[in-house]
């Protein structure tokens, strides 16, 4: 990418409001602490990957006229939210009652969880929160040049929102599976299944209590 196509100045502004925001403890980052908790550091990974590629397509959208038109659209908005809360709902749920789930621990031998359904939820997650696109489209025309190509400008944005929200994500991940080794013990195991959900049912209310602005 071209290093004057985009205004440095305000890029870094952009770039360090990004990276405070994806440190407050939202939906994703408990999902993020879940998965940590209950699989390890390598497999919460797959959970931020989810969650990165929904803010992907949001930040897309939020650079078209498309993204505008779903942010006016009270049917989209409660429809998405409702949707990703009851999937976040079952999960934790199904965690704290020890059921089989991407992120139940005591029972993970019945249940194989792959990094595909850990994706899955990651993405279900972010999709189901569309205050992600609400904040995009508020936010990237602030910091657009129109005297700079538009195309190498987005790329700039897209790599200063998805690149340190990784590593934020990551390091959460990591943080959390320092307690995966209780969570191997047999005595611990339905406590950390209850932190997990518990976790994962705050994200969910964390989405329903979005409202639009």
């Amino acid at each position: 990418m071209r290093f004057d196509a985009v205004n440095w100045d305000s890029y870094w502004l952009y770039v360090a409001t990004e990276a405070a925001l994806s440190l407050s403890p939202g939906p994703a980052v408990m999902l993020v602490i879940a998965y940590g908790l209950a699989q390890g550091a390598r497999r919460s990974v797959w959970a931020s990957l989810g969650i990165l590629s929904a803010n992907g397509l949001y930040f897309a959208l939020s650079a078209t006229s498309v993204g505008a038109l779903l942010v006016a659209s009270e049917t989209f908005f409660q429809a998405v939210r409702w949707a990703g809360a009851a999937y976040l709902v079952y999960l934790g749920l199904a965690a704290l009652l020890g059921q089989p789930s991407p992120i139940t621990v005591s029972r993970a031998a019945a249940r194989s969880v792959t990094p595909r359904s850990i994706y899955l939820s990651g993405l279900t997650l972010q999709l189901a929160n569309p205050k992600t696109l609400v904040f995009f489209v508020a936010i990237l025309p602030q910091f657009v040049d129109p005297r700079l190509p538009i195309g190498a400008q987005m790329a700039w944005l897209a790599a200063g929102s998805i690149i340190p929200e990784f590593f934020i994500l990551a390091g959460y991940g990591f943080a959390a599976s320092r307690a995966a080794r209780l969570a191997t013990d047999p005595r611990f195991a339905s406590l950390t299944d209850r932190a997990a959900g518990a976790l994962v049912l705050a994200a969910a209310a964390m989405v329903l209590s979005v409202a639009r602005d």
